[in-house]
């Protein structure tokens, strides 16, 4: 983990807003300690969630995006460090790991320009070098028996969390993906658009179910590919599930889960499909953000669900007032996660859901 910049405690206490009678998330959640070893701190730690940053856009900037979710990370623990801690969700859950140190990468895109083929090669070959701290990271965490939540960055790194787990299990794993876009594009170089595709073409990907497509943004060629492989690659669409209602969202998300829950499966959650978020791809229309947080507790109680990651927020786009909202948004989705495994919630068994 040589590229890994731990979180110590005093990160945690300088971004912690401290109030008599109150104890926040920042005063409970566990930070690895100085000059310890962090693999063995992280096996014997008692935490099940671990929170994992990637401050990148570079995969974004190869896939044509708006460069800004690099930004989302220090959003993100800034509002995770003050929320409430009490009955509903506790601190002590979340081991705050730290962030990937992409400083070198990131300066080293500043003047590149897609549109320029020596630059766009350059581009993918940087996100190529992410890819492998980012799977090495999240291998060990999965490894080590806890559940990553990651922070990006783009949808890129994706491809490294399904890489990292299917390594940790030693098989393939599936995923389910809340997003306009399916990021299935062909392998021309790796970007933020075709994470998945890359991951199952390397055989780390098994199933795949794409929850919210837009029928505008998605190619005939991207929709060709997956009808020929639909027997591991399903997908329903924004437009057939809230504009036409020809679908329900309820009984969308028992045929994604009954689709993707025969094995262990990552959550991801792309922020581009929420309307009026700051990101690369930013909407106008899209599912509401009560639909995405009430997506992460589903799928979230699932005991294969084995992994979170949300991406694409982009705080340096919104306006200068708001630029917190992303990090709050990021924080509910966290929360959700984590209580959709809390004891105090009533499990349900998904098979028997009736509609």
């Amino acid at each position: 983990m040589d590229k890994l910049i731990p979180f110590c405690i005093n990160d945690l206490a300088k971004l912690t807003n401290h109030r008599s009678g109150e104890i926040k998330f920042g005063e409970k959640m566990i930070t690895v300690q100085k000059d310890t070893d962090i693999k063995a701190f992280i096996k014997k730690c008692t935490a099940k969630y671990v929170l994992f940053g990637i401050p990148e856009d570079i995969g974004v900037r190869a896939n044509f995006g708006r460069p800004g979710a690099a930004s989302a990370w220090e959003s993100t623990i800034k509002s995770i460090a003050n929320i409430q801690h009490n009955k509903f969700c506790k601190g002590e859950d979340l081991l705050v790991l730290g962030q990937l140190d992409v400083t070198e990468e990131m300066k080293a895109v500043e003047n590149l320009d897609f549109h320029n083929t020596a630059d766009r090669k350059k581009l993918s070959d940087l996100v190529v070098t992410i890819d492998k701290e980012v799977a090495h990271i999240i291998s060990f965490i999965v490894k080590s028996g806890k559940k990553p939540i990651i922070i990006g960055g783009g949808h890129n790194n994706s491809y490294g969390n399904i890489k990292g787990t299917a390594l940790a299990k030693g098989k393939p794993i599936n995923a389910v993906n809340f997003d306009a876009h399916s990021d299935f594009r062909i392998l021309e170089g790796r970007h933020s658009g075709n994470g998945f595709s890359y991951a199952y073409e390397e055989g780390f990907l098994n199933k795949y179910f794409i929850f919210g497509l837009h029928e505008n943004y998605t190619s005939k060629k991207v929709l060709i590919n997956i009808k020929k492989i639909q027997d591991r690659v399903r997908y329903n669409t924004y437009d057939e599930i809230s504009i036409r209602n020809q679908k329900s969202f309820d009984k969308e998300l028992v045929q994604a889960l009954s689709f993707i829950n025969n094995d262990f499966f990552g959550i991801e959650i792309d922020l581009d499909a929420i309307p009026n978020i700051a990101s690369s791809a930013m909407t106008i229309s899209g599912f509401s953000v009560e639909q995405v947080r009430q997506f992460v507790y589903f799928f979230g109680k699932s005991q294969n669900a084995t992994y979170l990651h949300i991406c694409e927020g982009a705080p340096d786009l919104c306006a200068e007032k708001n630029n917190n909202l992303i990090g709050k948004l990021i924080g509910y989705l966290v929360t959700d996660f984590i209580k959709a495994n809390n004891p105090l919630e009533e499990k349900i068994n998904y098979m028997d859901v009736k509609f």
